[in-house]
């Protein structure tokens, strides 16, 4: 990573030099990823069978030629700018 974590605790999280936090970057602890269930379409989603990593998911929409979804669960917390509080969103881990 390039600059200094921010604050909050979010692992993916980066201030850059004019104090501006980068955009969150997903890792493998963060994001749950899950097979379409019957009748699912992008259009309208429905998750089905979770898998263990975005390598099976990958092979089951593969061999199916189906897509696969990916889900992050985000919490709002306070982070401080200065004397100024604001609300940002922080990453769940899946643990």
């Amino acid at each position: 990573m390039d600059g200094p974590r921010a604050g909050n605790g979010n692992p993916g999280a980066t201030l850059e030099k004019n104090g501006r936090r980068r955009r969150w970057e997903m890792t493998s602890d963060n994001v749950r990823f899950f097979l379409p269930s019957p009748g699912s379409s992008p259009e309208v989603p429905e998750l089905g069978q979770e898998v263990s990593s975005e390598g099976d998911a990958l092979v089951h929409a593969f061999k199916s030629g189906d897509v696969f979804y990916t889900v992050v669960a985000w919490k709002a917390v306070t982070e401080m700018n200065g004397n100024e509080p604001r609300i940002v969103k922080q990453a769940v881990s899946r643990s």
